[in-house]
């Protein structure tokens, strides 16, 4: 049967769960087991679609056109395993199932209640990644235990142990042990504290993990392992690594995680070979050809997780390349007061990201033609494509006015429109253009050259297009359109050819870069920029 691990996070949030399963993850994937991830998120709503970057980060979108916690992309980059629909459940998401099955006449005579027919719904989704295909099942349960919308999680995490058996599941329960300056000592009793909370659930962990930002000492652990009834080689430390996220699989199986964890489940201790993993950390850590700068102007800068993608696809550009991307983080609002040469002079590309609404809209405009007039490489994602095609519009072509009818609705060229498919669609939540479509390529493009493909799939999140009734005015005045969606005409890519790399795409290529293999696009928009900053 498959086996499962289930991660819990205690004392504060952003402990950094996801990074951590997503770490033991690849260790076992390395170790020869097919490993899939899934996230239990304990917020009401279906999925985080709706919900302002400010709050949640970005969203992040499944080939098969979920709208997802930001920690799946974790997964992604870590393993290389794409996560599916099934890779994230809320508690929206779980009570509307419930909810629905008893409107259908599901439950009928029973009262419906959360033990045991919540609890039993969790579980259905644990398992809707069991498969012969899967030898592990790693599930992060979001939020930190204590919570009273964690509850049921961990409810139906301890009545699964109890029911798949000692052998087929473990609980790793990742914990703070903060370090008070004041003192100048660690303290270990948030961490005692948070496992009797969660021992009051009904569940004991196997394995604690240790967040922390001084080396815990050989006391500290025997405290741990005596009051919180774990064994002490099973308290492991998770010190903050110095360089990247990349370094915390390397620092977990010094201490042997993954062969622990391995031996609790009862399956054979393979080799593990990383070597490719930590070659590249290597050129991460300290690359050959120097520094290059790249600015993101995006309108929910002050928030780093809402770019999160973004900023990882840009670092693996840079492994790529054997180059330090340092990213200058823009608010297209200052780029609106300020100036865009003012805010911009001196970096070496330019990244406009997705977005939604009219704020800092013309901050963005403003950017993509600081970047095509000074000949500075561009990429732009999503809204980042949109706003180049109003600039190119509005400053080449002449079209004075032109916009986005997502911005104005009475502009007089809508060079942007919202798609036809969705023009009825009133709902918000989950309906846009979601998940992975094909691409074709034109041949001699930058687009094609970068891929070397004829076509490709990327994934979507957008309700508005190019308006195709702007094409030919557009590329007489020599805007190239260098990818297609032919079953529905829609364009995906569109460049510049006389500049050094002038190239803006529709969908978010980001969500497809790990740090093994970077994006094509990415790897040659950072390539062209380290040209220009030579």
């Amino acid at each position: 049967m498959t086996k499962h691990i289930f991660v819990t996070g205690g004392v504060v949030s952003s402990l950094g769960k996801g990074l951590t399963a997503a770490s033991v993850a690849l260790l076992l994937t390395r170790r020869g087991y097919r490993v899939a991830l899934q996230k239990m998120d304990p917020y009401l709503n279906v999925d985080p679609g709706t919900m302002s970057p400010y709050q949640h980060g970005e969203v992040y979108v499944t080939s098969d056109g979920a709208e997802t916690d930001l920690d799946l992309g974790h997964y992604e980059r870590f393993t290389g395993t794409p996560c599916t629909r099934n890779s994230n459940y809320t508690t929206g998401r779980i009570y509307s199932s419930v909810i629905s099955r008893e409107r259908e006449g599901g439950y009928l005579g029973k009262t419906v209640q959360v033990i045991p027919h919540i609890t039993d719904e969790i579980k259905a989704a644990i398992r809707s990644l069991d498969s012969d295909k899967i030898d592990i099942v790693i599930t992060e349960i979001g939020g930190t235990v204590g919570d009273i919308e964690s509850l049921p999680f961990l409810e139906a995490i301890r009545q699964y142990r109890q029911e798949a058996g000692r052998d087929n599941a473990l609980f790793i329960h990742i914990t703070l042990v903060p370090y008070l300056k004041a003192a100048r000592e660690l303290k270990t009793k948030p961490s005692q504290q948070s496992v009797g909370i969660l021992r009051t659930s009904g569940i004991i962990p196997d394995m604690l993990i240790c967040r922390c930002e001084k080396h815990m000492s050989d006391e500290h652990k025997d405290k741990l392992a005596l009051f919180c009834n774990v064994d002490r080689n099973l308290v492991i430390e998770e010190k903050d690594v110095t360089h990247s996220i990349y370094e915390v699989p390397v620092e977990l199986t010094r201490q042997d995680l993954d062969v622990y964890v391995l031996e609790m489940l009862k399956l054979h201790v393979h080799s593990l070979n990383i070597d490719d993993w930590k070659e590249m950390l290597k050129r991460l850590i300290k690359p050959g050809n120097g520094t290059v700068e790249i600015a993101v102007v995006g309108k929910y800068i002050s928030l780093r997780d809402s770019y999160k993608s973004i900023y990882e696809a840009l670092t693996h550009g840079g492994i790529a390349n054997n180059v330090e991307v340092k990213i200058r983080m823009v608010e297209s609002e200052d780029v609106e007061k300020q100036g865009a040469e003012s805010v911009l002079d001196g970096v070496s590309g330019i990244l406009v990201p997705g977005g939604f609404g009219d704020r800092g809209i013309e901050g963005k405009i403003a950017s993509v033609c600081y970047a095509r007039s000074r000949k500075i490489p561009f990429f732009g994602i999503c809204l980042g494509m949109q706003c180049a095609v109003i600039e190119f519009a509005r400053n080449v072509c002449e079209l004075k006015g032109a916009n986005s009818t997502e911005f104005d609705e009475t502009t007089p060229h809508p060079v942007i429109d919202i798609m036809k498919a969705q023009r009825k669609i009133t709902a918000k939540g989950g309906t846009m253009r979601l998940g992975a479509y094909p691409c074709r390529l034109v041949k001699t493009t930058k687009a094609h050259a970068a891929y070397s493909n004829d076509e490709v799939s990327e994934r979507h999140r957008h309700r508005f297009e190019l308006n195709n009734d702007y094409r030919d005015r557009l590329t007489a005045k020599g805007l190239v359109i260098s990818g297609l969606y032919k079953d529905e005409d829609l364009v995906e890519i569109v460049e510049l050819q006389e500049h050094p790399w002038f190239v803006a795409c529709q969908f978010h290529p980001e969500f497809q870069s790990t740090p093994l293999q970077a994006h094509p696009l990415f790897r040659e928009f950072i390539s062209a920029a380290m040209k220009g900053s030579a």
